[in-house]
Order: structure tokens, then sequence, then C-alpha cells
């Protein structure tokens, strides 16, 4: 299937690696042209260069590495003084540390906030008027499968990220925007195999004293697919969300976690 956004100008967020990763890479063997942006540059360069390589090919695909902390406003006009115009938006920063609400202090609320609500709708506000102008746009915000299914030691995720729902849940259906050819949505992943998942069962392997493979066994014995998505999946989801013929799906929450959500909504 063709996804229609060859030439198209791509900005994807925490693109050196895991989920951003998967769909910087999507989208580029789509034939569109992407800035990745992460904060570490060693692994964001060697990233950008295999998908030069690999998957751009002699394609006319551009691909640009841009170092910055996205959530930081130094980080925010490092991106646009490489470009300006975007056709296609990947919003997606690190979530907050776990831990007790009790522990938490304004400060650590505020980081989470910039981080996984403020910093989406600024790059948001930064876009959209280009995209109306121009009758073509695709919002995908990276956010978590907590949204639907809150996690009790994720406090400030949830806080943050169902902030940010709440936001695009109004800003998508609003008649310019819906009626401008952009379309926004939020992919809400479950559990990846990617390095911060690794750390998260390295962590519990710690706490609880078991074998780090004993844990891996157990989360994955909770899913129903009995098993942790890839990011390459992942990025083939966010790249239809970009495409054509996804027009008609807007301000939709798009879980992708197996089935380990148990609801009927």
């Amino acid at each position: 299937m063709d996804l229609g956004i060859a030439g198209k100008w791509a900005l994807v967020c925490g693109a050196s690696k895991g989920l951003g990763l998967g769909c910087a890479e999507a989208l580029v063997r789509e034939g569109a042209s992407v800035v990745m942006v992460a904060r570490g540059q060693e692994a964001l360069e060697a990233s950008a260069a295999r998908l030069r390589t690999d998957i751009a090919g002699g394609a006319p695909a551009e691909v640009v590495a841009v170092t910055a902390d996205i959530t930081t406003p130094e980080g925010r006009a490092a991106v646009f003084a490489r470009r300006r115009d975007y056709d296609i938006v990947v919003t997606n920063a690190g979530g907050p540390p776990p831990g007790s609400f009790r522990d938490w202090d304004r400060d650590a609320w505020i980081k989470a906030l910039d981080a996984n609500m403020l910093t989406p709708i600024e790059l948001i506000q930064a876009t959209l008027d280009g995209m109306l102008a121009r009758g073509f746009g695709r919002v995908v915000n990276i956010t978590s499968s907590a949204v639907k299914a809150p996690i009790d030691i994720l406090g400030l995720s949830n806080g943050a990220r169902s902030g940010l729902t709440g936001f695009i849940a109004g800003l998508a259906r609003s008649p310019e925007i819906a009626t401008g050819g952009v379309t926004i949505n939020n992919l809400l992943p479950g559990k990846f195999d990617t390095d911060r998942l690794a750390a998260t069962m390295a962590g519990a392997a710690r706490r609880s004293g078991r074998p780090l493979e004993d844990v891996r066994t157990l989360q994955q014995a909770q899913i129903p697919a009995r098993r942790f998505g890839t990011a390459e999946e992942f990025g083939a989801v966010c790249a239809f969300l970009c495409s054509r013929q996804a027009g008609y799906l807007t301000g939709q929450n798009i879980l992708l976690d197996g089935g380990a959500y148990p609801g009927a909504h």
C-alpha cells in the first residue's frame, strides 16, 4: 500500500532508539524526509546514518539529525532553526520516574508536565498553521497505555499524559482543524521490547531478587499475545496514522499493548 507521504517532511522526537526510531524508520521507508531529534548525539548520529544508508538508499528522502532536548525552549529553537515547516510531527519524550506521590514536589510535577504535556502542545502550536495552509498535516503523540489504565507508581506520567489526552480530544475535533486536512491522534504503547523496558525489568529483578529472565517471562505471560511488541510494528502503525488513507481518523487514542488492557472501551 502506498501511504501517500513520499516527499513529506516529518519531525520525529526521541528518535535515536526505541519507539521513536521505529517511527522514523517507517516514515523513511515510505519516502518521507525526517528530522530526527534526541539528546544523545552518538546514538542519534548512528541511527541517522543507518537510515540514510540502509533505508533511504538512493531515494530522495532526507534524514537530518539534530541533537537537542526537545523539552526545552533551546532544544525546540535548535530544531526549528534547521527546518520551520513540517507535514508530520511525532511527539515523544521519556516518561517521568516512578515513585510515590508523597515524594513529588512542585518541581517534579512541572518537569513532568513540560516533557509530556506542554512540549507536545508547543510543537503542535508551532507547526499547525503551516499544515492547515498546505491542506495536509498529521500529528502523532506517543503517550502511554497508562492513559487508559493508570499505574499507581507512575502518577507523574498518568497526570501529565492524561492532561495532553484531554487537550488533544478537544483540539483535534475543532472545526478549523477537522476540516483542514489535519489529523491529531495519540499512540498508547504497552510493553515494547526497548531499552526502557529492559531497564524497568532489571530494576524489578533487583527489587524482587528474582532472575531477570524470570521477570521477563512473568511479564510476557500477563500479555494475551504472550510477547512484547517491537519498535518496527509500532512504527508501522505510526506511519499508517500519518498516511493519506488515515485522513478520516482523528482525535483517537490507539492502544498497542498485545491485548493487555482488559476493558471493552
